[in-house]
C-alpha cells in the first residue's frame, strides 16, 4: 500500500477517505503495534491488505478495491479479533460491527447563503432525536422544523449522536465519536436535517462528550492505552489523556472531531458536555484548541460554542486576550435551581443552597451566576467565579433540560410540578430576560410525556446502571423511603424509552401554551427595546415579586413585573424603577394571565389609586403619553378650586 503524493491533503489525520482517483486511503494511530492491516467485508469480501508503518505510531495506505459504502475493520498485529475504525464515519451495525466508508462530498448542500449564528439574540431548543418524534429519526424530526421556526426558535441543540451500543440511549456513552448513530438514520439523513434547518433560518449545534467514552464498544484502548489516563479521577470512567505521554495524537483526535462536525455536517457549533471533567495542564488548554478548530472549520461562517461547567468557571467564556478560553456561552445552573425552588418550594439535594426568592432571580438576571466564589453548602466548598464584564448573552438560562427533568420522580416536567400561573410567569422571565434562553423539547406546549433516563446496555451493565441511577436519585428526600426505588423506571426497559417520545398532536391540543411561548419569543426578537439587549435594571418588590426595566431609545422603556407570590395591593411603592418616563403612564402590552394562554385575565397593575400586581403572574408594560388633568399639581396634592 503506497500513498500517492499527488493525492490532496487528508481532511482528517486518521480514518478512511475516498480518493479522487478511485479507492480509499486508510490511516490509523496504533503506537505499540507492529503490524496493522485493513480487512474489507461484504463486497469485495475477504480482502486483507497490510498498511505501511509511519513515524509516531501511524499506519496508512490506499486500497483500490474499496469505495463508498465498503465495510471494513482493522487487524492489529496477529489478533484474531477485528476492530472497527476509531475514526469511523458510520457504523451501520453498531459499535461492535464493521465500519463503513463514507464520502462526505456526495451530499449536495443547498445552504451556501447561510452565514451562521451570532453569539447574541439566540433562542436555543434542546432536542433528543430519538424521542422528538414517534419515529425517532432525522427525517421525521426534519418534518417538524417549520413548527420550531414558526415558534421563533433560532438554534437547535441536538443531544449527542456519536454511536453507542443498544437500541436507545441519551448519547452520553458514545464510543464512535465520528459516526452519527445508525439509530436515527444514515449520515446523509443528518446532513439533510441540518440543510433543512439552515433553509428555515435555524442554526444547529451538537452536544459532544470529550470527557469520557462509554463502557461498552470502546475500542480505543486496543489501538493505544495512551488515549486514557489514571492521573485524574473521572466521574464516569477513565479520563482522556490530554496532557500526558503520547497526548499529542490524542489531542488531535478530539480537536479534529470538533472540526469534523462543522466541516462535513455544516453544523454551527458545539455544546461541550461537563467540561469540568476535561483535565488538561498543558500551556494551551484543549478547550482553547477545540474552540479554534471549530472556527477554522467554519471557513468564515459564524459559529457558537457553549459549554456545561458545574463549578461555574467564568474563564471559559472570557476572551483569549483576557486569559480566557474564548468560548461563547455557559449553562447557568444557578438560574435553573433558583427558578425551580421558586416554582415548587422544594429544596432537597442540590437545591438546598437556593431559596427561589425574587432577589435570587433578579441577581441571576443582573449578574449571571449566583455563586461566584462564596461557600456552597451542598458541596462544602466554594463555588463559581466572578462574572464581571461578561455580556448577558454568555449565560444560557433554562427552566428545563434533559438532566433536570429526568432527575424528578417520574421524569415530570416543570408545568406538572407547579401551578399554571407560576409556570407562565417564570416562562416570561426566562424568555424576556437578557440572557440566552433555552427550551427543552416539548416545553413549548407543556408536553404530557415525561423525560426519563434510558440506556440500553448488555445485562451485566444494565444492572449496574440501574443501581447507580437509584443511588444517585436517593439524594432527593422523597426517594429515600423504603421501596421508593420502585418509583424510578428501569433505564434498560424499552417502555421507559417509548414513554418519553413526544406526541406531535399535543402541539395543537395545548395551543394556548404554544401561543404563550411564541408571543414571548416574538417580543424578545421584535420589540425594539427588548431586542436591543440594552441596559436592564431591576428591583425587588417583595419576597416573591420583582421588576425588570429596559431603558429604551427615546425613553421607550419596558417594565416587566413578575409576581410568584400573593397579590400585591398597595397605595404606593417607593421604587423609582416603577416610575414611568416623564409625561407618560404605564400601559400593559402583554400579560401572562391573558385568557389566550389559559389565564383568568388581569387588570392593569398601575392605577391612579395605587398598585395591584396579581398573584402568580407576569405583565409587561410600556409607556404611553399622558396629558395631565387640570387638577394635577406638582407635589401630589390636588390644586385648590375656587
Amino acid at each position: 500500500m503506497q500513498r500517492s503524493m499527488s493525492e490532496p491533503r487528508r481532511r482528517l489525520a486518521v480514518g478512511a477517505e475516498v480518493r479522487a482517483g478511485g479507492g480509499v486511503e486508510f490511516r490509523v494511530w496504533a503506537p505499540g503495534r507492529r503490524r496493522v492491516s485493513v480487512v474489507l467485508e461484504g463486497a469485495p469480501a475477504g480482502v486483507e491488505v497490510p498498511m505501511n508503518a509511519e513515524p509516531a505510531g501511524y499506519f496508512s495506505g490506499a486500497v483500490g478495491q474499496a469505495r463508498p459504502l465498503t465495510l471494513y475493520r482493522f487487524r492489529l498485529d496477529d489478533d484474531a479479533r477485528l476492530y472497527p475504525d476509531p475514526a469511523s464515519r458510520f457504523q451501520p451495525e453498531g459499535p461492535h460491527g464493521p465500519s463503513q466508508v463514507v464520502d462526505p462530498d456526495a451530499y449536495a448542500w443547498r445552504d451556501a447563503q447561510w452565514r451562521g449564528p451570532a453569539p447574541e439574540g439566540q433562542v436555543i431548543y434542546e432536542m433528543h432525536i430519538g424521542t422528538f418524534t414517534p419515529e425517532g429519526t432525522w427525517a421525521a424530526a426534519a418534518r417538524l422544523l417549520p413548527e420550531l421556526a414558526d415558534l421563533g426558535v433560532s438554534m437547535l441543540e441536538v443531544m449527542p449522536v456519536a454511536d453507542f451500543p443498544g437500541r436507545f440511549g441519551w448519547g452520553y456513552d458514545g464510543v464512535n465519536l465520528f459516526a452519527p448513530t445508525r439509530l436515527y438514520g444514515a449520515p446523509d439523513d443528518f446532513r439533510r436535517f441540518v440543510d433543512e434547518a439552515h433553509l428555515l433560518g435555524l442554526a444547529v449545534i451538537l452536544d459532544v462528550v470529550y470527557n469520557h467514552l462509554g463502557p461498552d464498544g470502546n475500542y480505543l484502548g486496543a489501538y493505544s492505552p495512551a488515549y486514557f489516563t489514571d492521573r485524574y479521577a473521572n466521574e464516569w470512567g477513565a479520563a482522556i489523556n490530554f496532557d500526558g505521554e503520547d497526548a499529542g495524537p490524542v489531542r488531535e483526535f478530539f480537536v479534529a472531531n470538533a472540526g469534523y462536525w462543522i466541516d462535513e455536517y455544516h453544523l454551527d457549533g458545539l455544546r461541550l458536555d461537563a467540561t469540568q471533567q476535561i483535565f488538561d495542564s498543558s500551556p494551551t488548554h484543549i478547550l482553547v484548541e477545540i474552540g479554534r478548530r471549530v472556527r477554522e472549520a467554519a471557513r468564515g461562517r459564524r459559529t457558537y460554542v457553549v459549554n456545561e461547567n458545574e463549578p461555574q468557571d467564568a474563564r471559559l467564556v472570557r476572551p483569549l486576550e483576557a486569559g480566557g478560553y474564548g468560548l461563547d456561552a455557559v449553562w447557568n445552573d444557578d438560574f435553573h435551581h433558583s427558578a425551580r425552588v421558586a416554582a415548587t418550594g422544594q429544596r432537597g439535594a442540590y437545591f438546598r443552597d437556593y431559596t427561589g426568592t425574587a432577589q435570587e432571580l433578579l441577581s441571576a438576571v443582573k449578574r449571571g451566576f449566583l455563586y461566584q466564589g462564596q461557600r456552597y453548602a451542598w458541596q462544602r466548598k466554594r463555588r463559581g467565579s466572578p462574572t464581571r464584564g461578561l455580556p448577558p448573552a454568555a449565560f444560557v438560562n433554562f427552566l428545563q433540560n434533559h438532566d433536570q427533568v429526568a432527575n424528578t420522580p417520574g421524569g415530570r416536567r416543570l408545568h406538572r410540578l407547579t401551578d399554571p400561573g407560576r409556570f407562565r410567569a417564570l416562562t416570561a422571565l426566562l424568555l424576556l430576560a437578557p440572557q440566552t434562553p433555552m427550551l427543552f423539547q416539548g416545553q413549548e406546549y407543556a408536553a404530557s410525556t415525561p423525560f426519563l433516563y434510558f440506556a440500553d446496555h448488555v445485562p451485566e451493565l444494565a444492572v449496574k446502571v440501574r443501581a447507580g441511577r437509584v443511588e444517585f436519585l436517593r439524594q432527593f428526600p422523597g426517594l429515600r423511603a423504603p421501596g421508593a426505588e420502585r418509583l424510578i423506571p428501569d433505564p434498560d426497559a424499552a417502555t421507559t424509552f417509548e414513554a418519553c417520545k413526544l406526541d406531535p398532536a399535543e402541539r395543537r391540543a395545548h395551543a394556548e401554551i404554544t401561543a404563550l411561548h411564541r408571543d414571548l419569543v416574538r417580543l424578545r426578537q421584535q420589540d425594539r427595546t427588548i431586542a436591543a439587549a440594552g441596559p436592564v435594571d431591576g428591583a425587588v418588590l417583595g419576597r416573591r415579586a420583582l421588576a425588570l426595566r429596559w431603558f429604551g431609545p427615546d425613553e421607550d422603556d419596558r417594565l416587566l413585573l413578575v409576581n410568584l407570590g400573593a397579590d400585591i395591593v398597595r397605595g404606593s411603592i417607593a421604587e423609582p424603577l416603577l416610575a414611568p418616563p416623564a409625561g407618560t403612564r404605564w400601559e400593559p402590552m402583554w400579560a401572562s394571565e391573558d385568557p389566550r394562554y389559559g389565564g383568568a385575565g388581569a387588570p392593569p397593575p398601575e392605577r391612579e389609586t395605587g398598585w395591584w400586581i396579581g398573584a402568580h403572574a407576569a405583565v409587561l408594560l410600556r409607556p404611553r403619553p399622558h396629558r395631565a388633568a387640570a387638577g394635577d399639581a406638582i407635589g401630589g396634592e390636588p390644586a385648590p378650586h375656587g
